[in-house]
């Protein structure tokens, strides 16, 4: 990495960063760490999101995303800083990576090791064929994976051209590569060729939980997630997943990126389809070249951007939200022996419970509960001999009859007797000590997403649903997005993606002066 002499900057040599989420400070990380000059306004009292913790009462939750998936992307950040992800956090493989409760009462652990994988299905559901079917649906999870990395990740693709490097000439090898890709299938239907067992396809269904969608409604390309997760693993940050957004704000701070928390943004100014800053809830212009915004997409054009380009972004499209979801902190005096770090209770007709959520706009009467209980892990997460439960379960996002003030009570306690139930978690009311909660509308009203949704915008349509809005934006000159609603999509790796994605557009779209001197990206 090299530094030139400093430049004399100008008023607008900035980039303003719209959002403190995981993507906003990925993305004035990796601008800072090239030269840029970058302020963060995030509208809340602290940086990093929905990956919040709460701590009361010697009890530790992670708020939001607890399961960190492909580490490649955190690495690839700090090392634009020429810095090693290990120095700044400790990261712990998690394996079996989660443990599966059905309501026959059987459980199935998911392995990294696809033949010890295949040997366990084999065991779980003898004479269905289901371990072989897993080796072969791993194969294409590898293809898929792997095309998703030369076509659709790390650069900024909002339809299915954006997905081809005009220099390069299209060939029949691309163009069979893409095809492999599956358009038209869905996951639930390509889980289902390979894998026949009913208890095992719906475990390998949640993979497309991560981007809160339907899996018979989402593309099979999604499939790939889970070679990312068997090849990359998934960890545990020691100090829970809030460990990230404290490295990258320490990382942000040490490169020189100015943090405004407690600062929203009302407006983000433009002229003549130009970026040219932000304008503060307070009434401060902050002049800048380029904006990253890393609120919602949808929310950014309805509320941050005036004129044409809000319209033509608005009819590009339809945009449905994700799914949105019910989550219990639960502190316990005592630990579940049958949990290990993460855990999924699955309803027992999963395709009622997708109807419930994703069409009828319900909250399902039988949920999936997704459960996490890191104290197998990290012990220090709770007092002795006690669990900080963290339990979600998704639920449609926000309609306008809902009204989780009264909905919530008599739905926590379905949560209850489910875990009770099927997860033999007997006698759980009795031990909690500490618990909070947060529904759709307080999601909604705490991290002004799209209508309560966790995951940004669903990934609906078998054909065009992976496909996000770009970050580079095609309206404003000088405007980029990052976050889940955003491409590459949600999910903690993915978020992360993003918003080195948006910056880099930036630094190649050269609006803006370097401050800090030409920097060369560091190699990964």
């Amino acid at each position: 990495m090299t530094t030139a002499r400093k430049q004399q900057p100008r008023d607008d040599d900035r980039v303003v960063v719209v959002g403190g989420g995981l993507g906003g400070l990925a993305a004035a990380c990796t601008l800072a760490a090239r030269g840029y000059a970058v302020t963060l306004c995030e509208r809340n009292a602290w940086v990093g999101g929905k990956a919040a913790v709460l701590a009361e009462q010697g009890f530790r939750f992670d708020m939001g995303p607890t399961i960190l998936t492909i580490p490649g992307v955190l690495k690839r950040i700090f090392a634009e800083a020429g810095r090693d992800l290990e120095s700044a956090i400790d990261l712990v493989p998690l394996d079996p990576q989660w443990r599966s409760f059905f309501d026959d009462g059987s459980t199935l652990d998911l392995v990294a090791d696809v033949a010890e994988m295949r040997q366990i299905l084999d065991a779980y559901a003898p004479g269905s064929g289901s371990g072989a079917g897993y080796a072969r649906f791993m194969q294409l999870a590898e293809r898929l994976h792997r095309v998703s990395n030369d076509f659709f990740f790390w650069r900024s693709v909002g339809g299915m051209k954006d997905m081809f490097d005009p220099r390069r000439s299209m060939t029949l090898s691309m163009v069979r590569e893409v095809m492999g890709m599956r358009p038209g299938h869905s996951v639930a239907g390509t889980v289902r060729s390979f894998v026949p067992d009913a208890r095992a396809a719906q475990m390998l269904d949640h993979f497309t939980q991560y981007v809160g969608s339907a899996p018979d409604a989402s593309p099979a390309v999604l499939c790939g997630i889970a070679h990312m997760q068997s090849h990359d693993g998934v960890w545990y940050p020691r100090g829970g997943t809030g460990a990230v957004p404290r490295a990258l704000s320490s990382l942000a701070v040490d490169l020189g990126v100015d943090i405004r928390t407690r600062t929203g943004v009302g407006r983000i100014v433009a002229d003549n389809g130009r970026v040219r800053g932000v304008e503060t809830v307070r009434g401060e212009f902050i002049p800048a070249a380029a904006v990253v915004s890393n609120s919602d997409s949808v929310r950014t054009h309805r509320e941050l951007v005036d004129g044409p380009a809000r319209g033509r972004f608005l009819q590009r499209r339809k945009y449905e939200p994700a799914c949105s979801g019910v989550v219990l902190y639960l502190g316990l005096d005592r630990r579940y022996e049958q949990l290990i770090h993460h855990n999924f209770v699955f309803s027992a007709d999963a395709h009622e419970e997708f109807d419930s959520i994703y069409r009828a706009g319900e909250p399902a009467p039988d949920p999936t509960c997704y459960v996490c209980a890191p104290a197998v892990t990290e012990p220090e997460v709770a007092p002795p001999g006690g669990e900080s439960l963290y339990v979600l379960v998704h639920t449609p996002y926000l309609r306008p009859h809902h009204d989780w003030s009264k909905m919530l009570a008599p739905y926590r306690r379905r949560i209850i007797e489910k875990l009770e139930r099927t997860a033999g978690m007997k006698d759980l009311e009795k031990h909690i000590v500490f618990e909070r909660a947060l529904t759709p509308q307080d999601i909604n009203d705490r991290y002004h997403v799209l209508d309560g949704a966790i995951y940004g915008l669903a990934s609906h349509g078998r054909f065009l649903g992976a496909f996000k809005p770009a970050n580079r934006s095609p309206d404003i000159e000088g405007l980029y997005l990052a976050g889940g609603s955003a491409h590459p999509g949600p999910g903690m790796p993915m978020v992360l993606m993003s918003g080195w994605i948006a910056a880099d557009c930036v630094d190649q779209d050269k609006l803006v002066a370097r401050t800090g001197g030409d920097r060369v990206p560091c190699a990964v």
